[in-house]
């Protein structure tokens, strides 16, 4: 079974959920997408019974530290549990340049000796370039520069074994010139800071950042099929997933997905 577990769907100053990655699951293989701010992801995969040992590859989209601070938690636990015989196999790390050397520079000055030098042993960072592709098992990936204005930034294009084809634009809006790569997608994951309704309140624009109604009225216009919004404000978490919905519906004939922290989406 194809889904996708969220392990967070917070923007980066939420502390009542935590801050959007997921785990994109194609019934054999795993990748997790982002790992939030901080350790806060061990109790996530705890929270959501995923065995952190069953992680072997890990994509980061960017160096904001919501996003990449919770990558080098997952790589001090899987060294430290593979040296002490508990996790097998190897940890894959991909992104672009500059996150991959932020991420070993952090783990270099943040580790016991003994485990960093694991590093290119049981844990391998991969530099990506715009348009590289790799794979995590049955899964073939295709990342994409999203062009973003405040931060380099990596979004992904992933056709999984079933056929169906996902594309993630990161936690900023879409670009244009990545349309061939967007539009038909089975499923879109697409961040969304808050409400149209509430944009004078969250202030999305200012930040760069879209509201429920912009990545509806994007996704009926790119023919997606299945739309999932994450990256949100959290003072209206109690009301969110029904409030975001109705908001979307109304510009986006298709599925409307909007997760809660620990969720499971089936992609059918």
């Amino acid at each position: 079974m194809e889904k996708i577990t969220m392990l967070g769907t917070g923007n980066a100053l939420v502390s009542r959920i935590f801050n959007t990655c997921f785990v994109l699951d194609d019934g054999e293989d795993k990748l997790l997408v982002d790992a939030g701010g901080g350790n806060g992801i061990l109790t996530q995969f705890d929270k959501a019974n995923v065995p952190l040992g069953d992680i072997h590859n890990v994509f980061v989209t960017h160096a904001h530290t919501d996003h990449i601070m919770g990558v080098i938690w997952v790589a001090r636990v899987f060294i430290q549990r593979h040296l002490a015989g508990k996790f097998q196999g190897e940890l894959h790390i991909w992104s672009h340049e500059k996150v991959i050397n932020l991420l070993d520079y952090n783990l270099k000055m943040m580790l016991h000796v003994k485990h960093y030098n694991e590093v290119g042993k049981c844990v391998f960072f991969h530099t990506l370039q715009d348009r590289d592709t790799f794979e995590v098992g049955r899964m073939h990936f295709e990342c994409f520069d999203i062009l973003s204005t405040k931060e380099k930034q990596f979004g992904f294009v992933c056709n999984l074994p079933s056929g169906k084809r996902l594309v993630n634009l990161g936690d900023e809006p879409y670009n244009e010139a990545n349309k061939s790569l967007v539009e038909n997608a089975d499923w879109l994951t697409c961040e969304a800071f808050c409400k149209y309704d509430d944009r004078d309140t969250f202030h999305p624009y200012e930040k760069h950042h879209s509201t429920a109604k912009d990545a509806a009225a994007l996704a009926e216009q790119l023919g997606i099929k299945n739309l999932l919004l994450y990256h949100t404000e959290e003072k209206t978490i109690a009301t969110r997933k029904e409030a975001y919905t109705a908001e979307a519906q109304h510009y986006f004939k298709g599925n409307v997905v909007v997760p809660e922290d620990l969720e499971t989406v089936v992609l059918e």
